[in-house]
C-alpha cells in the first residue's frame, strides 16, 4: 500500500516524472496476466500502469530486452499478448518520449548512466539510434570490438562452445548486434558471454 501511494502521488506531479519499465506488457484479457500492485482489493495491471503513467510522464524508459522489444514473451504464439513499451505507446496514440535500454539482463552502467544523463543534460542530451537506444552504449557491433574477431578473418571457427576460436558457426549474433559488452564486461569487469565461451544471443536487438 506505502509503494503503491508513492506512485500515485508521483503520477500527480504530470510532466515532472521519469517512469521506467522493466518486463514485457501483456496486453490480452485487459493485461490480466502481469499485475502490479492493487487498489481497493483489486490488482492493477502493468498495462494500465504502463498507458496511464506513461501518458503524463517527462520520459519513459524501457529497461531490458523485454519492455524495450517484446522479448521471449512476445515470440509466437504470444498467448498473453504480451508488447514491447513502444508497441503499446502507438496502440495508445501515447507521444511519450521513450528510451530503450534492452539486453537481457542490461548493463547497471546503461541504466545509471542514462538516467544520469537524463536528470544532469534532460531529454536532449541522450542520442539515440533508430531503434530509441542510447548511441554512447549501442553504436558499435560486438562483432568489431570482439578479442576473437582475429579468429573470424583467419577462418578459424569453433566446432563446440570450448573451442578459443570464433563463435559465428555456433550461431553468435555478434556480427548483427549494436553494444558494449565486450569491451564493458559485466560483474564490475569480470566476464562477459563470450567470454564465457558462450554465443552472443543478440540481446540488445529486436526479435
Amino acid at each position: 500500500d506505502i509503494a503503491m501511494q508513492a506512485m500515485e502521488d508521483t503520477a500527480k506531479n504530470k510532466g515532472g516524472y521519469v517512469l521506467i519499465v522493466e518486463g514485457t506488457v501483456p496486453t490480452k484479457d485487459g493485461g490480466v496476466y502481469s499485475e502490479v500492485g492493487e487498489r481497493d482489493g483489486h490488482g492493477i495491471t502493468l498495462l494500465e500502469h504502463v498507458k496511464t503513467m506513461g501518458r503524463d510522464a517527462m520520459a519513459v524508459i524501457a529497461v531490458g530486452a523485454c519492455s524495450a522489444f517484446g522479448g521471449i514473451p512476445a515470440a509466437a504464439p504470444n498467448p498473453t499478448g504480451s508488447k514491447s513499451v513502444k508497441q503499446v505507446f502507438d496502440d495508445e496514440g501515447i507521444t511519450t518520449p521513450l528510451i530503450n535500454i534492452p539486453g537481457c539482463p542490461p548493463h547497471p552502467d546503461w541504466i545509471v548512466s542514462t538516467i544520469a544523463t537524463v536528470l544532469i543534460g534532460g531529454l536532449g542530451a541522450v542520442e539515440m539510434d533508430s531503434l530509441g537506444r542510447p548511441t554512447a552504449f549501442f553504436s558499435k557491433l560486438i562483432h568489431d570490438t570482439c578479442p576473437r574477431r582475429g579468429f573470424f578473418d583467419a577462418g578459424m571457427f569453433s566446432k563446440k562452445y570450448s573451442d578459443p576460436y570464433c563463435a559465428f558457426e555456433l550461431g553468435c549474433k555478434g556480427p548483427v548486434t549494436r553494444a558494449d559488452c565486450g569491451v564493458r564486461l559485466w560483474n564490475s569487469g569480470t566476464n562477459w558471454c563470450v567470454g564465457c565461451n558462450s554465443t552472443c544471443i543478440g540481446c540488445c536487438e529486436p526479435g
